[in-house]
């Protein structure tokens, strides 16, 4: 008999929960929440209980009681750097993000607690599966150019790894086994590149690499530099721009790709400059990874809710394709990402990992110092 999981993934303005039977979805539901409902709590994490009454809500409104669950499986957020997989969530992980020990504020830290809090009411395991804080980096990724600085791996990993995976499945081949450049291009744009089953660089969506539709990417430093002292914004303000309202949003008044895409099709030429440029910069992004991968790349892999956008994949593949084949997976699945996780540590696949470890200590593949081992990587022909 299949497993049943309930998952849940916290938003900024909704909480996703499903259930699935093994690998099949039984239902999907996006609980939105108003303004007016939030507003009232000082914190994200303050807003733990309220979430959670709704998760129950919907839980007795179908009949289904949490005893019925193998497991429950939580997005997990901005943690300290880990190595991919599926973890137990535990005191350990509970504590650091109610004592704040976590890169960033944000709704994806509500998964782990949500989870931990649920699952023990039923005395079943709670999980999450490849966080955003998922760390794979080579000892010189890690450098910027200023050693205060150090490059940060934060990434769509969740939807990235789980992509991979199925490209590798789509060449007849496993994801330890090949090269991959993957591009997750959602409301925040990061391209990794992959090597035998690591994620070995990627870009920060918040930080550098390409603009996307609400955030600017790398910017001229220089000029970033002059405008932060200008008296123009505040440090709140910089922020909401570089994060929230930039990149095509600030150039065209909309960060929809539909919508671009069919002015565009409507003979928009400055749509058409914005998206050009865009398309331009993750190109560029794309070919750096390669770079990564000592042009060593099985295949080019798009996602992410940009990938549904014809113009765009079509552009990216008149630019990138000479590096191999281009694998296009549009939309994303997160939640299928998160049952599939928990489904194989759940099935003896692989086994859970301990979120206390000391970071990077069984990273198989890779000696201390980061450098692949396990032989000679299978050059595209």
């Amino acid at each position: 008999m299949a497993d049943t999981l309930l998952i849940i993934n916290p938003g900024g303005t909704s909480t996703k929960v499903a259930v699935f039977d093994g690998q099949e979805p039984r239902f999907v539901e996006i609980i939105r929440h108003r303004a007016d409902e939030l507003d009232r709590f000082s914190g994200v994490i303050d807003q733990e209980p309220f979430r959670r009454q709704i998760i129950l809500d919907l839980l007795a409104a179908r009949g289904i009681e949490l005893e019925s669950f193998s497991a429950v499986v939580g997005r997990g957020g901005a943690l300290k750097p880990l190595s991919s997989g599926t973890y137990r969530v535990g005191p350990e992980m509970v504590e650091d993000i109610r004592a704040g020990r976590v890169f960033v504020d944000h709704a994806s830290n509500l998964g782990p607690l949500l989870a931990y809090g649920l699952a023990g009411k039923a005395g079943i395991p709670a999980f999450i599966v490849d966080p955003v804080s998922v760390d794979e980096f080579t000892p010189e990724a890690r450098l910027s150019g200023l050693p205060e600085l150090e490059r940060a791996s934060m990434s769509h990993a969740l939807n990235l790894k789980m992509i991979c995976r199925q490209a590798a499945a789509s060449l007849g081949r496993r994801y330890e086994d090949v090269n991959l450049v993957a591009a997750h291009l959602g409301s925040g744009i990061t391209v990794s590149a992959h090597r035998r089953g690591r994620m070995i660089d990627v870009n920060n969506a918040v930080d550098g690499g390409p603009f996307a539709p609400t955030r600017t990417g790398g910017l001229p430093t220089t000029g970033l530099i002059e405008l932060c002292f200008s008296g123009k914004y505040d440090r709140a303000q910089l922020l909401g721009l570089a994060t929230k309202r930039g990149g095509l949003l600030a150039y065209l008044g909309t960060s929809d790709g539909e919508e671009i895409e069919k002015r565009v099709a409507d003979g928009d030429r400055q749509a058409r400059l914005v998206y050009d440029a865009m398309i331009l910069q993750i190109a560029k992004e794309i070919g750096a990874m390669a770079a990564v991968l000592d042009g060593r790349v099985d295949a080019v892999v798009l996602t992410g809710g940009l990938a549904c956008g014809r113009y765009l994949i079509d552009a990216l593949k008149d630019r990138v394709s000479f590096l191999g084949p281009l694998l296009v997976f549009p939309g994303e699945d997160e939640m299928k990402a998160l049952a599939l996780g928990a489904l194989r540590v759940l099935s003896g696949e692989e086994d859970a990992r301990d979120y206390g470890a000391p970071f990077g200590e069984d990273a198989a593949g890779e000696d201390a110092a980061g450098e692949d081992t396990a032989g000679e990587t299978i050059r595209k022909s």
